[in-house]
């Protein structure tokens, strides 16, 4: 770890904003829960330097391969984990002006991420160009018990003026990933309804027909109360918002708890995607953000009370292992074998996201030593699965008689790095 992040046993800490940290920052305080991981973007706008990143274990696209040079056995594709829906957002107006962190001077900027509990916190006072200050208190989690779900409470303060703010969660398709070979966007929709008590946005992927759904529904109080008022839907191409202007006096505080759904036929029959993710989130909403807090929390604690490494006298050094062991369990729970684990985990797209020879070489023991027989045994599934691409690997270099050659890269056993 930098010296850039504080040093403390359980929690991975931020004091102060530095712009050019930023990238980093969003990817050291990534969470996930095995099917599903988030960088730690805003969820407000934000118009500096970011790398926006949402994914989903077992979806990926082919990218055409792009080099200045061929040899035999190169493969055609590149496969990646895709940038997927961002479902995290929440545009704020306040006064209609747009909270742009990027525009705004910061004050008492503090994030956390609590890795015994798998929670991201963040707490800031921010000053608008306009002069209007706010503050915000945010706690997001991709729950660990519930693995389609994820959660974000966002909290905001008027602290010096009265007058209306505005929240807008949003689900957005319309994403990129910055290694594109060809700068291309994999995702095309399919549907979206953005005026309904479950709007939702659905895309395919280009090549593989990949199918995902992402579905939101939210709560929003003042001052604890809940508030009932009227919504203004949105849509444009892959994506879809709903405004809600609530009048503020200084010092009122506004809450929203955004809950989203986001399954995929990877796990699911897409033809069942709209009962099964509505009712998902129904089944989310009515237990509420601090249940499904509760139940997240208590998966997380249960795991650390059965794989901990402990390490005392060092508090870097315990940060360093169970960042580490925090990362590892976000990115892979076991239960698929038809998953592994990327080099970056959910954090980026460096490597693709995909399967390297690293998992057998530093991965497996940790799991071999830590977790339960059925997690590694279900990484050794995933090569054992793989044998007759491994098979025509080889074939294609000239080998026969069942030779087989496993691949330094992979999603599906077929060789996809071209520099193996």
């Amino acid at each position: 770890m930098i010296d850039y992040f504080l040093h403390d046993n359980w929690k991975i800490i931020e004091k102060g904003f530095d712009p050019k940290m930023n990238r980093a920052s969003e990817s050291v305080f990534s969470i996930g829960n095995g099917r599903m991981g988030q960088r730690a973007n805003f969820e407000e706008s934000y118009s500096g330097d970011s790398l926006q990143g949402s994914y989903l274990a077992g979806v990926y696209f082919p990218d055409k391969t792009r080099v200045g040079w061929w040899k035999n056995g190169y493969p055609e594709y590149f496969a990646k984990v895709i940038n997927s829906v961002n479902w995290i957002g929440i545009r704020i107006m306040v006064n209609g002006k747009e909270l742009d962190i990027h525009e705004c001077k910061i004050y008492d900027f503090y994030r956390e991420l609590d890795m015994k509990s798998g929670l991201l916190r963040r707490e800031c006072t921010m000053k608008l160009k306009s002069g209007e200050k706010v503050k915000i208190k945010s706690i997001r989690f991709c729950s660990m018990e519930r693995k389609d779900i994820g959660a974000v409470q966002y909290r905001i303060e008027a602290l010096n003026f009265s007058g209306e703010i505005s929240l807008i969660p949003y689900l957005d398709f319309d994403v990129i990933n910055e290694d594109s070979n060809y700068e291309e966007k994999f995702w095309q929709e399919t549907d979206k309804d953005s005026n309904s008590d479950f709007p939702f946005v659905e895309a395919k992927t280009k090549k593989l027909d990949f199918r995902v759904r992402a579905t939101m529904h939210y709560e929003i109080s003042k001052m604890g109360e809940s508030l009932q008022l009227p919504v203004l839907p949105s849509e444009r191409k892959k994506f879809i918002a709903q405004q809600t202007n609530i009048s503020v006096k200084e010092g009122e505080v506004v809450q929203i708890n955004k809950y989203a759904a986001i399954i995929s036929n990877f796990n699911y029959p897409d033809e069942d995607f709209k009962s099964l993710s509505e009712d998902l989130l129904k089944k989310a909403t009515d237990a509420g953000f601090e249940k499904l807090m509760e139940e997240h929390v208590a998966v997380w604690h249960g795991m650390w009370d059965k794989h901990d490494i402990q390490i005392e006298g060092d508090v870097a050094a315990q940060q360093g292992i169970r960042f580490n062991i925090f990362h590892l369990h976000q990115t892979y729970t076991g239960e698929d074998p038809r998953l592994n684990i990327g080099p970056k985990g959910f954090t980026g797209e460096k490597y693709g996201g995909s399967t390297y020879w690293d998992t057998e070489a530093y991965c497996l023991p940790f799991y071999l030593c830590s977790a339960d027989p059925e997690v590694a045994r279900n990484l050794v599934k995933y090569r054992y699965n793989h044998l007759p691409k491994a098979i025509e690997n080889a074939e294609k270099l000239g080998f026969s008689n069942g030779a087989a050659l496993y691949p330094m890269v992979t999603m599906n056993g077929e060789e996809c790095h071209n520099e193996w």
